[in-house]
């Protein structure tokens, strides 16, 4: 063995953050400030691995369900699976998914679940843990569809997003950045409740603890009428080459007047005209089982295409 696995405590909090910040496939969702924001709701069990040279070369964010026995690589992230430097051999990741294996054995965790990061958000190419996950047994157990948009060769929005903006434009409408989540959330969360039942994940707290954490990262756009009243919106979080849409709605006269286009067409074209991706996140539900067809008809009329979001998972009680 060339790595030793400990696991993560609070003294480690810079050092974690280092090596997310130089690491070939994560983002700054990662990061401890962002792992631990909602830290009263999961058991961490992140893990860090060490080399002979006592450097820091893998981590894996993780938490532990006591009622499920079953680790996550994590609950509260849309992604997480093992952070990789750029040095890390591929011998060296096989040890850390062995390592990890083993640590949730002791732990008395019947099932690994591992949700890694979609390629686009890949620096470098990382795919060994999944080589070696499949090797333990691990299952492709549920896949979600996204749809994203490749920035430097996007397709053209078609003609219908065309004239949504230039009806929202026609109409003195103008997109800002704002930093007071409340309107918007509001109008987020009469949205979902409407279509599905359901609440944002964050709440207007938690958007704001978040954008005071990571206010480059994390930011508000908002296309308002010239009263100033909030028609559209949508929260973005800038994962460096990829620029994800966490959030997107509009209020019922918003959607009359094409607000939201609008304020995807401002994002693209005037904000960050230079990354790689916009995604729009999934359009699927139950696992990827359910294809919202409105909801990505709607994604792919501005150019955006599908990205696979999966789930791994891996039976800790069966022989590997």
């Amino acid at each position: 063995m060339t790595l030793r696995c400990i696991p993560y405590n609070s003294q480690m909090a810079n050092e974690w953050d280092k090596l997310v910040g130089q690491a070939r496939n994560s983002t700054f969702i990662n990061q401890r400030p962002y792992l631990d924001y909602h830290s009263d709701r999961f058991d961490d069990a992140s893990l860090v691995f060490i080399d002979k040279k006592d450097h820091i070369t893998a981590l894996l964010p993780a938490n532990y369900n006591t009622t499920t026995h079953t680790a996550y690589s994590h609950q509260g992230l849309t992604y997480a699976g093992l952070i990789l430097s750029h040095n890390i051999r591929t011998e060296q990741i096989g040890e850390a998914i062995g390592a990890a294996i083993q640590h949730y054995r002791q732990m008395g965790a019947q099932r690994l679940v591992y949700k890694p990061a979609p390629y686009i958000y890949n620096k470098y190419p990382a795919d060994e843990p999944l080589y070696f996950l499949s090797r333990h047994g691990a299952r492709l157990t549920a896949r979600s569809l996204s749809q994203a948009i490749y920035l430097p060769q996007a397709i053209q929005m078609n003609t219908l997003r065309h004239r949504k903006v230039n009806k929202s434009i026609n109409a003195g409408n103008h997109v800002c950045e704002e930093h007071d989540t409340t309107q918007f959330w509001h109008i987020l969360d009469h949205t979902l409740q409407t279509r599905h039942n359901v609440h944002p994940v964050h709440t207007i707290a938690e958007l704001q603890l978040l954008m005071q954490r990571f206010p480059k990262q994390i930011r508000l756009f908002t296309t308002k009428d010239n009263t100033g009243e909030t028609l559209a919106g949508t929260i973005v979080f800038d994962c460096g080459q990829v620029v994800h849409t966490q959030y997107l709605a509009a209020s019922d006269k918003g959607r009359q007047v094409g607000a939201l286009d609008q304020a995807i067409e401002h994002i693209m074209t005037n904000i960050y005209p230079d990354r790689t991706y916009l995604d729009f996140g999934v359009s699927t539900e139950d696992g990827g089982k359910i294809l919202n067809s409105g909801l990505t008809f709607q994604k792919e009329t501005f150019g955006a295409r599908g990205v696979c979001y999966d789930t791994w998972e891996l039976n800790l009680l069966a022989e590997t």
